[in-house]
């Protein structure tokens, strides 16, 4: 740990629907942030602890006819609560910048919105859990359409999980809910252009966390 980082760690999360490229992404914002002598921790939502993995695996492979939307909102929730109180909240205690692909607004998203379970209710769930906790920045990857469109032919060859495999018209709302959030949270969402190679857009996110960067004089 170089000195500088004995302050609280810094938690970043990437957003976005199906094929932005948010796992890339973080791989490749950790290991820029490596080479500033940062200690960086890579995960993911729903998972990243032992018991949240577990109720991945639930939730992308589901048993017998699948979740309804309550049930589904109520093991994100309970998958979250166990990563941030076993893995997130000790790892920015030891100073380290967390790297997460996907948190609390893609419930908001994908349940909330798609799901029409509302904001309110995802909120709830969230304070129950997690104690409100949210993100230092929440980077918001935004690809065109027919980008995705390829990008998921080439990643999945035409099998999906229970979540990614629904309808387009389940995942345009799940991309509107995430833009109105953007908007309306100006202060903690920054918006990224995610069209083009992964190094074009992995030099938009740096670009996006320099004045962070800078104030934490890293």
């Amino acid at each position: 740990m170089t000195e500088g980082q004995n302050r609280r760690g810094v938690f970043i999360a990437l957003e976005g629907g199906e094929g932005a490229g948010k796992s890339t992404q973080a791989r490749l914002l950790a290991d820029a942030l490596r080479k500033r002598g940062l200690t960086v921790d890579v995960t993911r939502e729903p998972g990243g602890t032992p018991g949240a993995e577990a109720i991945r695996s639930l939730l992308l492979d589901p048993p017998g006819e699948g979740w309804c939307a309550p049930a589904e909102a109520l093991l994100f929730a309970a998958a979250r609560s166990d990563h941030v109180a076993q893995r997130i909240k000790p790892a920015l205690a030891r100073g380290e910048w967390v790297i997460s692909d996907r948190f609390l607004d893609s419930s908001r998203a994908y349940q909330g919105v798609a799901g029409e379970l509302g904001d309110e209710a995802i909120l709830a769930l969230h304070e129950v859990g997690s104690g409100g906790f949210l993100p230092d920045m929440t980077l918001l990857i935004e690809v065109p359409d027919e980008e995705i469109a390829a990008r998921l032919a080439e990643r999945d060859g035409g099998e999906s999980d229970a979540i990614g495999g629904r309808d387009a018209s389940y995942h345009r709302a799940v991309a509107a809910g995430f833009r109105q959030f953007a908007d309306e949270e100006p202060q903690r969402f920054v918006v990224i252009d995610g069209s083009g190679s992964a190094e074009e857009v992995h030099h938009r996110i740096m670009r996006a966390l320099d004045a962070l960067l800078r104030d934490l004089g890293e």
